[in-house]
C-alpha cells in the first residue's frame, strides 16, 4: 500500500538521536588454564633458583651378619634456575576523554587498563608454553624465561627422523622440532603416561590445542565413556573431561596459547610461577594533555621436577 502524499517519514527527519547500545560485546578468549593452575611462589632476584632431587633405583639389599657398614655413594641435589621476564603494556588517553559521554564505559582509561591486563595474562600463558630458552638479557636485550618445552626430557615422545631432539633440560636451550610430524594418537599418549608413572609422576592435566583435542575424543577404551544420548531432550552429548588410564587419571584442558603441535601431560603442583613483581597498574609521568598508565608483571616459570610431567611433540596440526 502506498504512503500518503507529503508524509514526513524517518528518512526525512534530521534530528533523530543515535541508538547505540550501552554494552560492549567481546567474546575474545581470555582463559589461561596453565597459568591459573600453577602455584605462585615468591622470587627475589631476576635469576630465580631451586633444587631437585631423586631417590636412587631400588636394588638387592642383603648383608652378612656382623659385617662392617660401608657408606654408599650419594648424589647431590640438582640446582636449576630460570630468568624472570617482564611483561608490560601501556595506554595513553588524551585529556579530552574526561568530557566525553561514551557508550559502554564511563572512562576510557579504566576500560583500556582492564582490557590490557587480560591481554597480558594471555601473553604470559603463551610464554610459559613457548619453545624458548632462558635469556639472561642485558642493556639492549630483554630477559626471557625458558618455557615448558625447554625443561621436559625424561618423558617425551617425538619424531627424530628429521632432526627432532630433546633439549638439555635445564632451560638453557629449546627443543629441536622435527621436520616430519606425525598424528597425535592414543598409543603416543599411553606411552608417555606410562613413562611418567615409571618416573614417579602423578599427572592430572593434559594441555592441548583444539585440533589435538578432537583426536583425543576418538580415544577408545571402557574407561572413556564420553558419548551418550539424552532421549528426552534428543541431544547427543560428547564429552571427555576425565580420562582414566592404568597410570593415572587426567583432565583434558583445551588451550589456545600452546603450540598446536605440542601436547603436555602435566602434574600441575610440580610447576609454579616465581613472581618478582605481581601485576600492577601504574600511572606514568604526565608529559602533556593526556594520561598514561602501564600494566607490568615480572615473573618466571619454575619446573619443580620435570620427571613429573611429559610432552608429546611433532604432532601434525591438520
Amino acid at each position: 500500500m502506498a504512503q500518503p502524499t507529503n508524509t514526513l517519514d524517518s528518512y526525512d527527519v534530521r534530528g533523530i538521536r543515535e541508538d547505540l547500545s550501552d554494552v560492549i560485546y567481546d567474546i575474545s578468549p581470555e582463559e589461561t588454564p596453565f597459568y591459573t593452575a600453577c602455584a605462585k611462589a615468591k622470587a627475589t632476584n631476576t635469576l630465580h633458583e631451586w633444587q631437585t632431587d631423586a631417590l636412587r633405583s631400588s636394588g638387592d639389599n642383603a648383608h652378612i651378619e656382623g659385617d662392617d657398614t660401608i657408606a654408599e655413594a650419594r648424589s647431590a641435589t640438582v640446582r636449576l634456575n630460570n630468568r624472570t621476564q617482564i611483561f608490560k603494556n601501556s595506554v595513553v588517553i588524551p585529556g579530552t576523554d574526561q568530557g566525553l559521554n561514551k557508550a559502554g564505559r564511563a572512562r576510557e582509561m579504566a576500560y583500556q587498563v582492564l582490557k590490557i591486563a587480560k591481554e597480558q595474562k594471555l601473553d604470559i600463558e603463551k610464554a610459559m608454553f613457548a619453545n624458548q630458552a632462558k635469556v639472561a638479557g642485558d642493556s639492549t636485550t630483554a630477559r626471557r624465561m625458558a618455557g615448558v618445552p625447554a625443561w621436559l626430557t625424561t618423558n617425551t615422545n617425538f619424531q627424530s627422523g628429521s632432526s627432532g631432539a630433546d633439549p638439555t633440560g635445564d632451560g638453557s636451550n629449546a627443543r629441536t622440532d622435527d621436520g616430519t610430524p606425525t598424528a597425535f594418537s592414543q598409543t603416543k599418549f599411553d606411552a608417555v603416561m606410562q613413562s611418567i608413572w615409571v618416573s614417579g609422576g602423578k599427572p592430572d592435566s593434559v594441555y592441548l590445542s583444539a585440533f589435538q583435542m578432537n583426536l583425543a575424543l576418538g580415544f577408545t577404551g571402557n574407561n572413556n565413556q564420553r558419548s551418550n544420548i539424552t532421549a528426552e531432550a534428543e541431544k547427543v552429548i560428547k564429552h571427555m573431561a576425565v580420562y582414566v588410564t592404568p597410570w593415572g587419571t587426567v583432565e583434558f584442558k583445551p588451550t589456545r596459547e600452546n603450540r598446536a603441535r605440542d601436547v603436555f601431560i602435566m602434574q600441575d603442583d610440580m610447576w609454579a610461577v616465581g613472581v618478582l613483581r605481581s601485576t600492577k597498574n601504574e600511572e606514568l609521568a604526565k608529559t602533556g594533555d593526556n594520561e598514561k598508565r602501564q600494566v607490568v608483571t615480572e615473573l618466571t616459570l619454575v619446573c619443580r621436577n620435570e620427571k613429573s610431567s611429559g610432552g608429546i611433540y611433532d604432532n601434525t596440526t591438520s
